[in-house]
């Protein structure tokens, strides 16, 4: 009787640990690496030696908070619009798996944890770093209600995932003067913009029968051209990167093969159909390797 007890209790905590864990996004790597990529590129590429552990530990675990506050930020804003869409109904805030009291507390938790580590960086970085986590605050808890009064929601998003390159080169450098460190902002900032709105044409009739924005909609006809020209400004702002940091020869087959399959990739998307819905998941995958792969380059190339 005992032994049944203590199995129950041991069986609720799993559950509400995988709950916990879907509400943060934890279960999903990809979103959560695609995120770390650009900090990637941002701590190699900076002048100074490369990052020490310490600091790369650092950058991965605020990645972690960051994009959980993030989803946690999202989910509450949506729940309603959420349990409307086959992709996002069974979402722990959406089917009611959890309250919205409890993803409070745990955002709230979320904020502080990351506002500590953000104190656990070294000077010169600290200050700096502080300052840009409080100005990506708010741009983050916001981002989530760009969709009902921004048409083009996604270049929300990419701001937000600009502070990914900003903040880990604050917390290396203590500053943010580098050309390369601009580059490397923009690729990111044309790089999200892109592969979020192959992300939100899997919600596209969702989002017109409900009305809510998103470029994938409003960019119309465009769409595939814009997503294009993204992820070739992504390549040519990365490859400057590489020119200005003179990048082994190693960095520059993987940049030119990257560069193509980024480019080849769209085509699986379009002209939008039951199949290119499909390849939408594939997608979004596939640029967690490529941006991984960029990523390698510029370390070996470091």
């Amino acid at each position: 009787m005992k032994y049944t007890i203590v199995s129950m209790r041991n069986k609720n905590w799993e559950i509400k640990l995988k709950t916990f864990f879907e509400l943060l996004r934890w279960n999903k790597p990809t979103g959560r690496i695609i995120l770390l990529i650009p900090a990637g590129w941002s701590l190699y590429l900076t002048p100074d030696d490369n990052p020490t552990f310490l600091m790369f530990l650092r950058i991965i675990i605020g990645g972690l908070l960051v994009s959980g506050l993030g989803c946690v930020v999202n989910d509450i804003w949506d729940k309603k619009i959420d349990q409307k869409v086959v992709r996002t109904k069974n979402r722990p805030l959406a089917a009611n798996k959890i309250n919205l009291k409890t993803a409070y507390t745990i955002l709230i938790l979320l904020i502080i944890c990351s506002f500590f580590l953000t104190l656990s960086i070294p000077e010169p970085g600290r200050v700096l770093s502080i300052s840009l986590a409080f100005i990506a605050l708010p741009i983050i808890l916001i981002y989530p209600s760009a969709k009902r009064w921004f048409k083009y929601p996604q270049l929300i998003l990419s701001i937000c995932w600009g502070f990914a390159v900003l903040i880990p080169w604050a917390a290396n450098e203590g500053n943010l003067n580098s050309i390369v460190l601009l580059f490397c902002w923009l690729a990111t900032i044309f790089w999200t913009f892109g592969f979020d709105t192959v992300y939100a044409l899997a919600d596209k009739k969702y989002d017109i029968n409900i009305g809510i924005n998103s470029s994938a909609i409003n960019l119309q006809k465009n769409t595939r051209i814009t997503i294009q020209i993204c992820y070739f400004l992504t390549s040519i702002f990365l490859a400057l990167c590489g020119v200005i940091n003179q990048m082994d020869f190693i960095f520059w087959p993987i940049w030119l093969i990257v560069s193509i399959l980024m480019q080849r990739d769209i085509l699986k998307v379009f002209p939008e159909n039951k199949q290119s819905i499909k390849n939408i998941s594939n997608h979004f995958k596939n640029q967690s390797i490529y941006g991984g792969a960029i990523l390698l380059g510029i370390i070996v190339s470091s």
